[in-house]
């Protein structure tokens, strides 16, 4: 969750469900239970399934992560406890983000300053990578690279602590070093092998938000450069010409939402669409998102759900949902293309508090299932087979 929605919801704690005890000699454990529901027709397309990380509300210990079979049609809620039933506190505190690397599952759980490291398969817990306020993961060879605000939860225009790039070593777990950027850095992305792009926010500087990339020279890691780009930067993707594109969030009263595309070859900006961008994904030639825009001045939030062609870099459309579904989202949060049958997942943290609702659309536009998820659903990660 990005840090005013944070800060907003802080004061929401929700209440434990659906749970089972075991008991031992010690003490009792509490574990959720697993639930289970049939949603879309089971699929032989290469990718086993995905899963979904729940974000939970900020302060109420209520990240999860639930997990889809194409083979089976069965959606899985909340997973991660039912396989690691002694682990304390269970997930923790602030799913923020989710990848498969390798035959490992990680999770960057922001509050609970930690990335957890679980079997892709069985997700079985082999270990924890202690991080401090962590935001964003990407990898590279043998390590991993994690954004990190390091400093605590705070607003303040004068916010003193900078933030970094920690790089741990994804066989033994162990932090190997760190790199100095700027304030708040989110979206992390490498290009080549040689390069990691950095998207420095600011977020909790208003209304000093940052304005760059940092650029690392991952050879030395250390920071080489800034590429001027927009103000609170947030995401980072990279396309297949080499094209790295970021979203800003904008200043929400006179600078707006933005999607700008970056020459990693030569670290010059390219182009900008004019168009709000909340959340991205790429998939071949198309960068799919969602725009949940909100403005201070006009006191409301407009939403769109577009398509750009990355090689063209011209917006396709701001309408990929063709059957009126839209109209039941009330907070578009997260999104992913299935890479082998185009299909659209999107997510809706409906009001920051209570479980969200995940739709799967046909490359066409149309919704062909919808589940009820977590609370505050936001991250994907496919399983390939």
């Amino acid at each position: 969750m990005n840090s005013h929605r944070q800060l907003r919801y802080f004061c929401f704690l929700s209440l434990f469900s659906s749970v089972f005890l075991l008991s031992s000699c010690r003490e009792e454990v509490v574990v959720y239970a697993v639930e289970q529901e049939p949603c879309g027709e089971p699929k032989q397309n290469g990718i086993a399934g995905f899963y979904l990380l729940n974000e939970g509300n900020m302060g109420s210990n209520k990240s999860t992560i639930d997990y889809y079979d194409y083979t089976t049609g069965i959606y899985n809620r909340n997973i991660y406890s039912a396989h690691n039933p002694t682990v304390t506190k269970e997930l923790g505190d602030v799913g923020n983000d989710l990848r498969v690397y390798g035959n490992r599952l990680y999770a960057v759980v922001n509050v609970s300053n930690k990335v957890e490291v679980m079997d892709a398969r069985t997700l079985r817990r082999i270990g924890q990578v202690d991080i401090p306020n962590c935001r964003n993961i990407c990898f590279n060879g043998a390590y991993a690279y994690v954004t990190s605000y390091a400093g605590p939860v705070v607003i303040n225009p004068d916010y003193e602590q900078k933030g970094y790039v920690a790089r741990f070593d994804t066989a033994t777990l162990q932090i190997q070093d760190r790199c100095i950027v700027g304030f708040q850095p989110d979206g992390i992305e490498v290009a080549d092998g040689k390069k990691l792009y950095v998207a420095n926010s600011g977020g909790y500087m208003v209304p000093n938000y940052e304005n760059t990339l940092s650029v690392i020279d991952l050879a030395t890691f250390t920071e080489i450069k800034r590429i001027p780009v927009a103000v609170n930067l947030q995401y980072t993707k990279l396309d297949q010409y080499g094209q790295l594109w970021v979203n800003n969030r904008g200043n929400y009263y006179d600078i707006p939402s933005k999607l700008y595309c970056i020459d990693t070859h030569t670290d010059q900006l390219l182009d900008s669409i004019n168009m709000a961008v909340s959340n991205f994904t790429i998939v071949g030639d198309s960068l799919y998102f969602y725009g949940s825009e909100w403005s201070y001045i006009l006191m409301e939030e407009k939403v769109s759900y577009g398509i750009v062609d990355v090689h063209s870099r011209q917006l396709l459309t701001d309408r990929f949902i063709t059957d009126g579904t839209e109209s039941r989202i009330e907070k578009p949060y997260g999104i992913a293309v299935n890479a082998k049958t185009y299909e659209i997942l999107l997510t809706d943290a409906k009001d920051y508090v209570t479980p969200g609702m995940l739709y799967c659309f046909s490359p066409s536009g149309t919704c062909l299932w919808s589940v009820r998820t977590g609370d505050i659903p936001a991250h994907f990660a496919f399983l390939v087979r």
